[in-house]
């Protein structure tokens, strides 16, 4: 965490008077002076450690709001000499290159429904459905997310008739913390195979979408073998086994919507297995809070039903109210079985 970071975490500003508050403002205005004096007094910021060089571009480089960058590059020698670099098989300087992204974050707002980059930086909610997703649009999302703090819900649906890019150029996307806020993801109706599921598996693992509650990837290979004949493109039994792990270890995730998929009973064991008595204390707290779970047209068998239902008498998904298990291979015997394994669950299943 950074210094000023900090400080303001170690200082209860609700809990301050006016005048305190006044005086903690001028102890920060007296710091920032002093940290751009010494970076005035330097000649280039090669000498700085690179990892502390990451740390400025990371703070003056918000595509959203790239006016520091641009006001500090022309008050500041070091930092215009760093700005004005030309990075390595880019061809354009970091100054450029931060306002060509830019402009590209200001048109996909536009598309967003959003008038402004300001107001796209402080959106809690973000709606695009059916307006035609494309590779660039989902890349250049991807890019915006380490700056969308207060962003809590993403719905991105593309119900347009054509394949529509693969999820995997946004997910890969999602750094180490980004997305902080969000509770809802989806990326119903857009491509999302085994490829795009261990991209999401690699971003939660790095930290993204940790307040994440409501999973929709849902429609997905169904849409596409039915609408752009290129057959089933959706998760697999692989693609769930790497992502079933980043999930269960996502406490707050209360909807999971996987419906359209090709996995199978491999998939679903990676997903729900029954509480171990020899595992450590989380592994029983593993989705603890899940409510609502749907795994409709996926190619589930009478096993995998066997394996569900037992699962859940054993204490699996404590919290599960609604199970969706309609038009998979299983037979209504199988199914009616998992439904019976828990009273009071309900939910579609044939």
């Amino acid at each position: 965490m950074e210094p000023l970071a900090v400080l303001l975490n170690e200082w209860p500003l609700q809990q301050l008077s006016a005048t305190e508050l006044r005086s903690r403002i001028t102890l920060l205005e007296v710091a920032a002076r002093a940290f751009r004096a010494e970076l005035e007094s330097r000649t280039s910021l090669d000498a700085l450690p690179d990892e502390i060089q990451q740390v400025i571009f990371g703070q003056l480089c918000n595509v959203l709001d790239p006016r520091s960058a641009v006001d500090y590059s022309s008050a500041s020698k070091a930092l215009r000499e760093l700005m004005q670099r030309v990075g390595e098989g880019a061809g354009k300087s970091q100054l450029q290159q931060l306002k060509e992204e830019n402009a590209a974050a200001a048109a996909l707002g536009l598309k967003l429904g959003v008038r402004s980059c300001k107001a796209l930086r402080e959106a809690k909610e973000i709606e695009w459905l059916n307006k035609g997703l494309s590779a660039t649009d989902l890349a250049t999302l991807g890019k915006l997310t380490p700056v969308l703090p207060a962003l809590k819900n993403l719905y991105l649906v593309d119900e347009s008739g054509s394949a529509g890019p693969d999820g995997v150029q946004l997910v890969e996307g999602l750094g180490v913390g980004a997305l902080p806020a969000v509770y809802c993801f989806s990326l119903s109706w857009v491509r999302v195979g085994d490829a795009g599921a261990s991209a999401l598996a690699a971003a939660l693992e790095r930290g993204a979408l940790q307040r994440l509650g409501c999973l929709y990837l849902d429609n997905n290979s169904v849409f596409l073998k039915n609408n752009s004949g290129l057959g089933d493109a959706g998760i697999g039994d692989a693609g769930l086994v790497a992502l079933a792990p980043a999930l269960r270890r996502r406490p707050a995730l209360h909807v999971l919507k996987l419906a359209g998929h090709p996995f199978g009973d491999k998939g679903l064991a990676a997903l729900v297995a029954p509480p171990s008595a020899d595992a450590p204390p989380p592994q029983a707290e593993v989705l603890a809070q899940l409510k609502e779970l749907s795994l409709s047209n996926t190619q589930i068998t009478d096993a995998g039903c066997a394996h569900l239902a037992s699962s859940l008498k054993s204490g699996a998904l404590p919290a599960l109210e609604r199970l969706f298990l309609a038009d998979i291979p299983a037979s209504d015997a199988a199914r009616a079985a998992v439904y019976e394994a828990r009273p009071g669950l309900h939910g579609l299943y044939s």
